[in-house]
């Protein structure tokens, strides 16, 4: 078939779906964008190509797809019936877990009952959401004991220098684990973490977890049980496989996925894929807690000399002076930060100290680099070590739950030198030369934190552009993707997204906005509050706002959803609520989430008045159609300062070069947030809603009408402050 038909068969595919659901409303958006999906992703070449032929055809669609649009099936259809035409799969991410559960549990199913061709889809999760059946039975005391310590038991404590547990805390994790086994073994779980009742906390589940760095696949004796591999091989069997940006960067190049050349990609809730790609690509290490060293040391030499690895000679000097270093490097930054990093106040979180513009200080880079030499050494040896263990496994299969007991032994330990390694490389690297502005700095900068007793230190570094990380390490492999969300433009431009996702200048990549079909004039209004004070002064702007706002709460039928932009905006509004009005409030955090949202639909429901009190969390992701939310009330607008240490290089960095952090960052990022929070109010063609905004700035300064231009086209209604 020619792309011309592909894209025909695509777009022919959701025209039927369309036709063939009863009720369904044909929308001329959703069918514009489905038209742009399928056009991508028949230009797209996939697989190998000659070289002869020159460089493949890449194809990339960045589509905004308002709220009402049913952008699931506009881009699900045509890329499913294409990927079936060419012989190759869809591969969907998504940033949150509720499109994915709405996406496995119900769209799909839907579609499937519906397109001619049948398809199959899973989902995928990381390895470390399943269980490792070997390590399980080891730790609930009913397989092969390691020959040392049960350190494993309680690894977060085993690093730092703190009593160790009771022999009834000991006795309980042991029974714990037991359990856990006992309900595997008989077919009640299905070894994901997140299918039992109560999924454990992080530190009890690490122990237990299926990593890559422990796993010795095909050689294991539960690989046939293996309920992760048996994910894996439910992936190789499904047309489309739903992910999350996480997962789809943290599997780059390790054949977890579908190949990206061989593939159609979709990224759902694509607003989200710069910040993931950040919190990927960073990197810390402890400088403080430093017993796993001496355990991955005496553990590799152990090993290593009963499978007769020469390279064992270098261990004890390696972790001798990563120790040492690690120590050095600790006492260094103390001396250099230390009073600074003591003064913060630490009920905040842990204190922090940013290296300005992204340059050490001189006394730090020999340490480091002893640092990242010995761990680089260090790495080598385990490397020898793993390679001689799988080949032990090859020759002696009888023996393959020792030995991968022995291979898991320095697996779990291995990533905490691998971090070590990369965090030492990361904080040497100089300054690369950056787009077209001069040199691009990486983030550095140092922790304090107390544990109990004992004061941690850490070293942190991350990339400061999230465009230039996925131009190199994502869209360098890319062939053909859609990407989608509510909220792509920013003050009415795509620039901003295209620049912070790497596609900015990208020739494969087209834009398309697809509006919302509501008529958000009619069915909307917002409401320019303005107060006296100015919102910069936080103390007299909160004290008119929350009496404004307690005053239009007064007036709330049915739903309404209040946003606030801190935690301490949202307990003074709390704190202020009349005695009538306090049962009608929902605080977040309150309660879980879903009970918060469940009592709430059923005080509506049984036609009572509802107020949630929220922060950012609920200003994205949450849908409340019809009464549930009548009124959203947006406190303050929701700036954004780059007050982290990677939005505080960045800004550090563009002043240095004459640009201006808040027109390029600030604003565009908070015309981002402010669309999203507005786009609570009006979610079905049937819905009526009011939005409040008690910030003057949104009308009455030049970026507040970038911002107003970034919203859907309510009716503008001002409204002065009290008492004008």
């Amino acid at each position: 078939m020619s792309s011309t038909e592909w894209a025909q068969a695509g777009l022919q595919a959701f025209d039927a779906v369309v036709r063939s659901t009863e009720g369904f409303r044909s929308r001329a958006g959703q069918r514009g964008m489905a038209e742009q999906v399928a056009r991508t992703f028949s230009q797209a070449q996939l697989g190998k190509v000659d070289e002869e032929d020159g460089e493949p055809t890449r194809a990339i669609a960045v589509i905004q797809a308002g709220t009402g649009v049913g952008k699931s099936l506009a881009y699900c259809a045509p890329a499913i019936a294409i990927a079936l035409a060419r012989g190759t799969r869809v591969l969907i991410s998504t940033a949150t877990v509720a499109l994915q559960e709405q996406l496995v549990n119900k769209d799909l199913p839907a579609l499937a009952a519906q397109m001619e061709q049948p398809f199959k889809f899973v989902l995928a999760k990381g390895r470390g959401r399943y269980v490792c059946k070997l390590k399980l039975e080891r730790l609930a005391g009913t397989g092969e004991a390691y020959g040392e310590d049960d350190d494993d038991l309680f690894p977060e404590e085993a690093a730092a220098a703190r009593p160790r547990r009771s022999h009834q805390e000991t006795e309980a994790r042991m029974q714990f684990y037991a359990s856990m086994a006992q309900t595997l073994a008989q077919g009640a779980w299905d070894g994901d973490r997140d299918s039992l009742d109560t999924p454990p906390e992080p530190e009890a589940w690490s122990p237990v977890a299926a990593e890559g760095s422990s796993c010795t696949g095909r050689h294991c004796p539960a690989f046939g049980q293996c309920v992760y591999y048996d994910q894996r091989k439910a992936l190789v069997g499904a047309q489309v496989i739903v992910a999350n940006h996480d997962l789809l960067l943290s599997s780059l190049g390790a054949r977890v996925l579908p190949e990206l050349d061989n593939c159609l990609l979709v990224l759902d809730e694509a607003h989200h894929l710069p910040a993931t790609a950040l919190d990927q690509f960073a990197c810390s290490a402890d400088l403080s807690r430093l017993g796993w060293i001496d355990r991955l040391s005496s553990r590799a030499l152990r090993i290593g000399t009963l499978v007769e690895v020469t390279e064992v000679a270098d261990i004890p000097r390696h972790a001798s002076q990563l120790r040492q270093h690690l120590q050095d490097l600790a006492r260094l930054v103390m001396d250099l930060y230390g009073e600074a990093l003591k003064g913060q106040n630490s009920a905040w979180g842990p204190a922090r100290m940013r290296v300005p513009r992204g340059v050490l200080p001189e006394a730090l880079h020999e340490p480091l680099g002893q640092l990242a030499h010995h761990a680089a050494g260090f790495l080598e040896c385990l490397r020898a070590i793993s390679k001689a263990l799988r080949a032990e496994m090859r020759d002696k299969p009888d023996e393959s739950r020792r030995l991968s007991q022995l291979y898991a032994q320095i697996g779990t330990l291995a990533p905490r030198l691998e971090e070590v390694h990369a965090t030492a490389q990361l904080l040497l690297q100089e300054a690369p030369e950056g787009e077209a502005t001069g040199f691009v700095p990486n983030a550095k900068w140092f922790t304090l934190e107390m544990d109990g007793d004992f004061i941690v230190v850490k070293a942190h570094a991350s990339p400061i552009l999230p465009g230039s990380t996925l131009r190199s390490h994502l869209w360098s492999s890319v062939r053909g993707a859609v990407l989608t969300s509510a909220t792509f433009t920013s003050c009415g431009q795509f620039d901003f997204f295209l620049r912070e996702s790497g596609l900015h200048g990208d020739e494969a990549a087209t834009t398309l906005e697809v509006p919302s079909p509501f008529n958000y004039a009619a069915q909307g209004t917002l409401i320019a509050a303005e107060t006296h004070a100015d919102p910069k002064n936080a103390a007299q702007f909160t004290t008119e706002m929350v009496d404004a706002l307690l005053n239009d709460l007064a007036r709330v039928q049915y739903g309404a959803l209040v946003l606030f932009t801190s935690r301490e905006q949202m307990r003074q509004a709390v704190d202020a609520l009349a005695t009538v009005m306090r049962p009608l409030v929902l605080v977040q955090n309150q309660l879980p989430r879903t009970q918060l949202l469940a009592r709430h639909r059923e005080r509506v429901a049984a036609g009572e008045p509802s107020i949630i009190f929220g922060m950012q969390s609920f200003g994205e992701g949450l849908d409340l159609p019809g009464r549930l939310c009548e009124s959203v009330f947006i406190t303050k607008l929701p700036f954004a300062p780059p007050d982290d240490p990677v939005g505080e290089t960045r800004a550090e960095w563009l002043r240095a070069v004459g640009r201006d952090p808040f027109s390029e960052l600030v604003v565009p990022a908070t015309a981002i947030r402010l669309a999203q929070w507005a786009g609570r109010a009006i979610r079905t063609e049937e819905d009526q809603a009011h939005v409040y905004c008690y910030d003057k700035r949104l009308t009455r300064t030049s970026y507040g009408q970038r911002l107003l231009k970034g919203l859907p086209p309510f009716t503008l209604e001002r409204r002065g402050a009290r008492g004008q």
